[in-house]
C-alpha cells in the first residue's frame, strides 16, 4: 500500500519525500516542576492509535515545511477532518 501525503505548499507526493514527526501531543510541557519522568512520557509513550490520528511530517524531499495531517494508521490515507467536523456538525444539528 503506497503512501501519499498532501503538503500545504507542494500538493500531493509519494510518502518517501517525507520524514515522520511524531504524534501530535498539543503544547509542550511547562519546564517549571517538570520531572525526568514526565518529560519521558511525553517524549516517548505514543497513543498509537489505530485509527485516525494526527501526525506531524517534514516535507524533507520538497519545500522544507513542517505540516500536520490527519492519517489512519489502519488504511495508510489521509483524512480530511474538515469533512468529518461538517458532517458531524450536521447530525448534531439534526438531533
Amino acid at each position: 500500500m503506497a503512501l501519499t501525503i498532501t503538503c500545504p505548499i507542494c500538493g500531493k507526493r509519494n510518502g518517501y519525500e517525507f520524514k515522520f514527526g511524531g504524534e501530535e501531543k498539543g503544547p509542550r510541557p511547562e519546564e517549571k516542576d517538570l520531572t525526568p519522568e514526565a518529560w519521558c512520557d511525553y517524549v516517548h509513550m505514543n497513543k498509537c492509535v489505530a485509527g485516525v490520528q494526527e501526525e506531524w511530517w517534514f516535507h524533507k524531499d520538497g519545500c522544507g515545511s513542517w505540516f500536520s495531517i490527519h492519517r489512519d494508521t489502519t488504511t495508510n490515507l489521509e483524512q480530511d477532518i474538515s469533512k468529518v467536523t461538517n458532517q458531524e456538525a450536521k447530525n448534531d444539528d439534526q438531533a
